[in-house]
């Protein structure tokens, strides 16, 4: 059974940083293409970005420059690195594999 856990969310300020991580166990998470996306309130889910993998590493364009995907294949880990959040940024944040998402981390940005 696959299984995403996210962890690292919480309260920042604009202009602050976070660091997202996605614990992933019952499948071959080397082979596997991992994604962030992320929901806010009211909002569709909205794709993030995503690392194939390779390495090969893709970002919507409202992230591009600020936030980056990286992965640990010994760990089964995918992290997302945000950086000069805005308040716009604010939303759940889920990894997401084989049609499976996790439960998700809250990330608010606030003054």
């Amino acid at each position: 059974e696959v299984q995403l856990v996210e962890s690292g969310g919480g309260l920042v300020q604009p202009g602050g940083s976070l660091r997202l991580s996605c614990a992933a166990s019952g499948f071959a998470f080397w082979m596997q293409r991992m994604s962030w996306v992320r929901q806010a309130p009211g909002k569709g889910v909205e794709w993030v970005a995503d690392i194939h993998s390779s390495g090969v590493t893709n970002y919507a364009d409202s992230v591009k420059g600020r936030f980056t995907i990286s992965r640990d294949d010994a760990k089964n880990t995918v992290y997302l690195q945000m950086t000069n959040l805005i308040p716009e940024d604010t939303a759940v944040y889920r990894c997401s594999t084989l049609g499976v998402r996790g439960q998700g981390t809250q990330v608010t940005v606030s003054s």
